[in-house]
């Protein structure tokens, strides 16, 4: 094969989009997902939550010191990870649904890619003006003025990304101690690390890349075409009815042609959907990977209409069945006919379902847990008095916010007793024990039985909650008992 050209080019350079400041439904829309958005992910390390003298209060943590996951009432433990596995799976159920219903509605109001992106957006525009003041700006060449700006802006973006990268960290340890610790320089160094990895990607991708980032690094818009159907909303330009377009305000050879008779659409080819659309792209020329759905054209084209006196959703949610129908001059089937379909059904009801399986599961968990593993170096050891001795490693697990008294037994083998600390006997099949709050407690245990048996016996043990409020709440685990062959 031989080599291209050296002036082969395979990828268009970028053409610097300035998007233009909007007002309407869908902006206001973006306007509260954002504040929304943004408020729980700076807020949420914040928030306590009483737990008891036992359990940190910080309202979420990722404790992975301890290795536990907190969410307010809910306490996940590492033997439980099945929890964060069904959220992992609810959340990409949920995006289905989404995508299935309105289209790429995710990436349009709440990716976090999104949101950045259009909080350095705004700022950029309170610093540098609107789109045409951006234009001049970025083409006129350095001086002190533009020095200032551009320091201004990337000082703030710097702040923001910081900002971000901070708030991070604090899911992981108690949110005011270690900012504390930050501010003394006391903090560890993978905290620094991680701010200031987290500074410069958000710095990056929501600054510097912002739309390269939708088009060509992100996945999802080449899956999101096997979520849609024929019946999911996306934001359309309905040419049917803006076609062919106009110049401006119709006047001179549009009026000359609507003497005429020829059709004029409502279209004026102002480009005001292009001008604020935050990826740079031209809805009028159909379906694009670029279309986050995130409606400003809509809100710009409206704007346009109104001053034309003209209908409004020139640019609105569609779907491909409406488009047939507006072509064929027939209404258009209601909003919420469109959403209850059977796919966006099945999908809601696995979601649905998975969520209420998690809840209950949840509700009705064991507090009391009890694991209990044979040593195998030595299996048997043979007491002075002939009997047999074997070792256990014994897990009870405390997941409440109290110490709590245990009772543990075993059945199955008849003569024998524990044998606590491996020196002394004590008599009986069953140990008291206390296990600290919300923590597992490991012991070694020893259990001196008859020589006289099978070389391989099961046992039962058990661990039965002792404390007031919790008699008969108890929980089971399977051993075996081993002697020499005889």
């Amino acid at each position: 094969m031989n080599a291209p050209p050296p002036s082969t080019q395979f990828f268009a350079p970028r053409a610097k989009i300035f998007p233009r400041k909007v007002d309407g439904f869908f902006r206001r829309l973006k306007w509260a997902v954002m504040a929304v958005t943004l408020t729980i992910y700076y807020v949420t390390p914040w928030l306590r939550w009483d737990r008891g003298p036992y359990s940190p209060d910080q309202a979420v943590l990722v404790d992975i010191a301890h290795r536990r996951f907190y969410m307010f009432a809910i306490e996940i433990w590492p033997h439980e990870f099945y929890y964060v596995a069904g959220l992992l799976v609810m959340a990409a159920l949920g995006l289905f649904l989404v995508t299935s219903a309105v289209g790429r509605a995710w990436c349009g109001y709440a990716c976090p890619q999104t949101v950045w992106t259009d909080l350095f957006v705004h700022v950029e525009r309170w610093i540098d003006g609107d789109r045409n003041a951006q234009a001049r700006l970025d083409a006129a060449p350095w001086g002190p003025a533009k020095a200032a700006k551009r320091f201004a802006k990337w000082g703030l973006w710097l702040a923001i990304s910081a900002a971000t990268g901070g708030a991070w960290i604090f899911y992981f340890a108690d949110a005011p101690a270690l900012a504390r610790a930050l501010a003394a320089g006391t903090a560890p160094y993978v905290a620094y690390a991680t701010i200031a990895l987290l500074t410069a990607t958000t710095f990056t991708l929501g600054g510097l890349l912002r739309e390269q980032v939708c088009i060509y690094m992100c996945p999802w818009p080449r899956i999101q075409t096997a979520m849609m159907d024929e019946q999911s909303l996306g934001v359309t330009y309905k040419y049917w009815r803006g076609e062919p377009r106009s110049h401006g305000v119709k006047r001179g050879p549009d009026l000359a042609a609507m003497a005429a008779g020829a059709t004029v659409g409502d279209c004026i080819d102002c480009a005001a959907c292009v001008q604020v659309c935050p990826t740079g792209i031209d809805i009028r020329e159909g379906p694009q990977i670029g279309c986050i759905t995130c409606g400003l054209c809509i809100d710009a084209c409206d704007a346009v209409m109104a001053k034309l006196d003209r209908a409004p959703k020139l640019i609105g949610y569609t779907t491909e069945a409406d488009v047939r129908r507006g072509l064929a001059g027939t209404p258009a089937v209601a909003p919420i006919k469109r959403l209850l379909r059977p796919r966006t059904l099945v999908y809601l009801l696995v979601w649905a379902g998975i969520g209420c399986g998690m809840l209950f599961a949840l509700g009705t968990r064991e507090h009391l847990g009890l694991s209990v593993l044979q040593a195998r170096n030595p299996i048997w050891v043979r007491l002075s008095d002939g009997r047999i001795r074997n070792a256990y490693t014994v897990k009870l697990r405390n997941m409440e916010a109290r110490p709590r008294r245990v009772t543990l037994s075993f059945s199955g083998i008849d003569g024998a007793i524990w044998d606590e600390d491996g020196t002394v006997r004590k008599a009986g099949p069953s140990l008291r024990l206390t296990v600290p709050a919300d923590q597992v407690l490991t012991r070694q245990l020893f259990l001196a039985a008859p020589a006289a048996g099978p070389v391989r016996q099961d046992l039962i043990f058990t661990a039965t909650a002792a404390d007031p409020g919790s008699e008969g709440e108890l929980v089971h685990d399977v051993a075996h008992f081993e002697r020499p062959q005889p």
